[in-house]
């Protein structure tokens, strides 16, 4: 565990999204001088999180390590969870050599005692403020070929876990009258895809958590929103979704962004939910893919019939 002083909370206040992004929100400056990387943190003020406790499940790795990261640098203390805590290593190194504070926790969402567990003892120090439930699995196969050991793998994770950390550690949250929930989806929740019907389902099944539960706790002073964030690059994604050659470059065809996301780029969409400039935000769902979720284009220019006729008979 690493800790480090920080000043007083500061409660938020009363602004439009216009006057948060003013005050809160700065143009990124450029990446820090290795081998303090740049974070999602970067795009807003110091401080923003400042006396809050966040906790990310799958916070070791890929977008989850990116919001982490992102949270500890804007002064939140940070408890990263996730089944091995050998993942957390890189997040801890750097958390000491700028003075973060991060907690490494091992947590096997998919067991409700153990979460129920986790969420009473740090009720005890006082409780969470976030929860970013972002633990997930996922990988790519045919659906009459799925186990049904593989299928309840995903939706445990994914599915489960969701409800389970939201039930237990949102307790707290209600009891202390505030609190944000922040789950991660994916644009496959509404428009399924092919070879994942497993991870589609729980996703699925994650949004409608996030907006029946938006309805419900909002009187007890919680929000809760999802994100959705398109593809970017991660290992574990590699391996996974886009192991053979040439499948990164056919999806990015129909990007009309034109490039894969990055981490950082999604951690920042999910802070901003998070923070205060996002306070009347509630049961929503941000998607951050470039565009790939939109309808595309049926055409390409110069392909259509008679369209040369058009340009020489206007």
């Amino acid at each position: 565990m690493v800790r480090a002083a920080r000043p007083a909370r500061r409660a938020p206040t009363r602004s439009s999204v216009t006057a948060h992004f003013k005050r809160h929100v700065n143009s990124a400056p450029p990446p820090p001088a290795d081998p303090l990387r740049a974070t999602a943190g970067d795009s807003f003020r110091a401080e923003l999180f400042a006396g809050q406790t966040a906790l990310v499940t799958g916070g070791g790795t890929g977008l989850g390590l990116e919001i982490s990261r992102g949270l500890a640098q804007l002064g939140a203390r940070v408890i990263c969870a996730s089944r091995s805590t050998e993942h957390h290593a890189a997040l801890l190194d750097e958390a000491r050599a700028r003075s973060w504070q991060v907690e490494s926790r091992a947590l096997d969402v998919r067991e409700p005692t153990a979460v129920e567990r986790l969420a009473r003892e740090l009720d005890e120090r006082g409780g969470i403020d976030i929860l970013v439930n972002n633990a997930a699995g996922n990988f790519v196969c045919p659906a009459e070929r799925l186990s049904s050991r593989a299928w309840r793998a995903v939706l445990g994770i994914v599915l489960d876990g969701t409800f389970y950390c939201s039930r237990y550690f949102g307790l707290g949250m209600i009891a202390r009258g505030r609190g944000q929930i922040l789950n991660v989806v994916a644009t496959y929740a509404w428009t399924g895809m092919p070879g994942v019907v497993h991870s589609a389902s729980a996703k699925a099944g994650v949004l409608a958590m996030t907006r029946t539960l938006a309805v419900e706790w909002a009187r007890h002073g919680l929000r809760v929103n999802a994100i959705a964030p398109g593809p970017f690059h991660s290992e574990g994604a590699a391996n996974n979704l886009w192991p053979q050659d040439g499948m990164r470059e056919r999806i990015e065809e129909q990007i009309p962004l034109g490039r894969f996301g990055q981490a950082r780029e999604m951690a920042t969409h999910s802070l901003y939910l998070l923070s205060p400039g996002s306070n009347y935000i509630n049961g929503e769902c941000l998607v951050v893919d470039g565009g790939l979720s939109l309808g595309r284009n049926m055409w390409r220019e110069g392909q259509r019939r008679g369209a040369a006729a058009e340009e020489t008979n206007p």
